[in-house]
C-alpha cells in the first residue's frame, strides 16, 4: 500500500554490536534473567583475555545442574517403581493365602492376623457394620463390629480412603489403635444380603499411607475377599 500524503518514511532502526555491548554492560542480570538464550549462544574459549566473562564455564554448571536433576527424577522412578512391585509381591502372597484357607475361621484369621504380616503392616481388621441380630460367623476374634451407617460415616461415596498421620480410631483397632498412624479403609460389600463392610489397615509410620497413592492393589485384595468370603457362606452375589 501507498503512503499517505504527508506521511514520511522511518527506517526500521538497526541494533550494531556496540548497542548490544552497551545493553548488557547496563544490564549485568541479563542472561540471569534469560538464561534460555544461554544454549543459542556459541561461549567464548576459555583463554580470552582478562575483562571476557566465560560463558562456557557458565553453561558447563548449567548442564551439569540439568544432569543433576534428571538423576535425581531417574531415583525416584526407579524407587516408585521397586516398591510398587514389593507391594504387588505382597498382594500376590496374601491372596495366595486366602485361597488356600481350609475352613471359614481360617479364612478370617487370614484376614485378621495373617495380612498384617504379610502386607508388612501392624494392624489388619475386619469391620462388619451390625443388622441389630447375632450375626453367625461375625462375632470372632480380629472382626470389629459397628453401629449402622458408621462404615459409610469414614468412607463417604469412596470405595477406598487413605489417611496418613492420624492416631488410630479404638472402634476400628480395638486394642491395636495405639500402633496405628496411618491407615487404609477399604469398602467391601460381600452380598446383598449382608451389611456393609470394610478392610482397615493400620502402620505405625505415619507415612505409610497417605492421599495420592494408588489403590488399585488394595481394591484388588478387597475384591478377592469378598468373592472368598461370599463362596465360604454360600451367599448370592
Amino acid at each position: 500500500m501507498g503512503r499517505e500524503p504527508g506521511q514520511t518514511h522511518r527506517p526500521t532502526p538497526t541494533l550494531s554490536s556496540e548497542d548490544v555491548r552497551a545493553y548488557l554492560r547496563n544490564h549485568p542480570d541479563f542472561l540471569v534473567q534469560n538464561a534460555d538464550l544461554v544454549h543459542h549462544l556459541t561461549p567464548p574459549s576459555i583463554d580470552r583475555g582478562r575483562g571476557v566473562v566465560d560463558l562456557q564455564a557458565f553453561m558447563v554448571e548449567r548442564l551439569r545442574s540439568e544432569l543433576r536433576t534428571l538423576k535425581d527424577q531417574q531415583r525416584e522412578l526407579i524407587g516408585t517403581s521397586r516398591a510398587n512391585l514389593n507391594s504387588q509381591n505382597r498382594i500376590h502372597a496374601a491372596v495366595l493365602f486366602l485361597l488356600d484357607a481350609q475352613s471359614f475361621e481360617q479364612l478370617i484369621q487370614t484376614i485378621t492376623t495373617d495380612l498384617a504380616v504379610l502386607l508388612d503392616l501392624d494392624v489388619a481388621c475386619l469391620v462388619i457394620e451390625s443388622n441389630g441380630t447375632d450375626m453367625p460367623h461375625v462375632h470372632r476374634s480380629g472382626v470389629r463390629v459397628v453401629e449402622a451407617g458408621a462404615i459409610d460415616g469414614r468412607l463417604g461415596r469412596a470405595d477406598v480412603v487413605l489417611n496418613g498421620d492420624i492416631e488410630g480410631d479404638p472402634e476400628i483397632y480395638g486394642p491395636g489403635a495405639g500402633l496405628v498412624r496411618s491407615e487404609a479403609l477399604i469398602r467391601i460389600q460381600v452380598s446383598s444380603e449382608t451389611p456393609d463392610g470394610m478392610l482397615a489397615f493400620g502402620s505405625r509410620e505415619p507415612d505409610t499411607f497417605h492421599g495420592g497413592q494408588g489403590t488399585e492393589l488394595v481394591g484388588f485384595l478387597a475384591r478377592v475377599i469378598e468373592r472368598v468370603i461370599r463362596g465360604w457362606l454360600e451367599l448370592p452375589a
